[in-house]
């Protein structure tokens, strides 16, 4: 029998330069600046170049990642990536990002489970670790989700960002690491959050290109409902499968989707603002990199410690949500 504790031991994250501000999208939809802040508390986005693919975001991330878990790429034996926009459908983004970084010994593939990605990716990650199989796993969460937005639905394009965010698991002393894990799915509510033509059912032709059936369609007030919902029982039932209260978590570091789906989560909770991480305003919804990179700012800046209890939740299209408690 395994005793060995995974954890964290490296974060990194990757922006792309070009930002694109709610002014900026006054001019191409019809929105504008205020009535985006109010309802989703996003002021500007990151946006990728055309020729840039969700592995360079990720390549990026995973080589701070592996920097600040003061490894190789060679000593990696896994990568997971998460993502809803793979460079391929095949080849994997994770053996595109494991041959661009020589992490020569890694198995690699990628996960599926689009804003709860990076929650299913460390969860999985952490269950090779703690059977001794292998000793780190790199985990990846990167989008491109600008490049399947249609540019002409408000209701959409004014939410999303492109990014990256990695983590480096390994094993930890007893007192750190992965106290608990929540992960689940409703597949009745697929059709709420989807790209319908992006795969064997609805092949993409000209005729979907047309119809615009390549793009992110969403039913916003449905999977507002699912997300207030969910984010709070997710967070509540990883707090009492570790063991703990919500006195005793730290730092709440949510899927940044949007705030007005954070706040009354929070309320609900009983846990303050000043206590949860929010850069939305900076980056809008990056899917499965967005809890990757925000865990990575809040560790940088010194909003989460060495030894602090920290809660991360996810929720998205699947639908799917995630939830995990881990001390730093």
């Amino acid at each position: 029998m395994n005793n060995i504790n995974a954890g964290i031991i490296g974060t990194g994250s990757y922006l792309p330069q070009k930002i694109m501000t709610n002014k900026d999208l006054e001019k191409i939809v019809d929105t504008s600046d205020e009535w985006i802040r109010t309802r989703t508390g996003i002021e500007e986005r990151r946006v990728v170049d055309s020729n840039i693919a969700a592995s360079d975001l990720g390549v990026e991330a995973a080589t701070k990642a592996i920097e600040d878990a003061g490894i190789l790429a060679e000593d990696i034996e896994l990568i997971i990536v998460a993502t809803l926009t793979p460079d391929y459908t095949f080849p994997s983004t994770a053996c595109v990002i494991q041959h661009k970084i020589g992490a020569t010994k890694a198995a690699a593939f990628d996960l599926s489970a689009a804003c709860s990605g990076f929650i299913y990716g460390v969860a999985t990650g952490a269950q090779f670790i703690k059977s001794g199989l292998y000793k780190y796993v790199l985990v990846i969460g990167t989008e491109t989700i600008t490049k399947i937005l249609d540019w002409e639905d408000r209701s959409t394009c004014v939410l999303f960002g492109d990014g990256a965010g990695a983590a480096v698991l390994g094993p930890v002393e007893a007192a750190r690491g992965f106290k608990s894990f929540l992960l689940g799915s409703d597949g009745s509510g697929g059709d709420l959050l989807n790209q319908p033509s992006s795969g064997s059912k609805f092949p993409i032709t000209i005729d979907s290109i047309a119809n615009k059936d390549n793009t992110l369609k969403m039913s916003g007030s449905e999977v507002f409902k699912f997300a207030v919902r969910i984010m709070d029982q997710a967070s509540q039932q990883a707090i009492d499968m570790a063991g703990l209260t919500i006195e005793d978590i730290d730092f709440f570091i949510p899927h940044q989707a949007n705030v007005r789906i954070i706040e009354p989560a929070m309320k609900r909770l009983g846990l303050g603002m000043d206590k949860v991480y929010l850069n939305l305003n900076k980056y809008g919804n990056m899917s499965s990199a967005s809890i990757p990179v925000a865990l990575d700012e809040a560790i940088k800046s010194g909003s989460v410690k060495k030894g602090d209890t920290v809660l991360l939740v996810g929720f998205g299209a699947g639908l799917t949500w995630g939830s995990t408690v881990i001390t730093i």
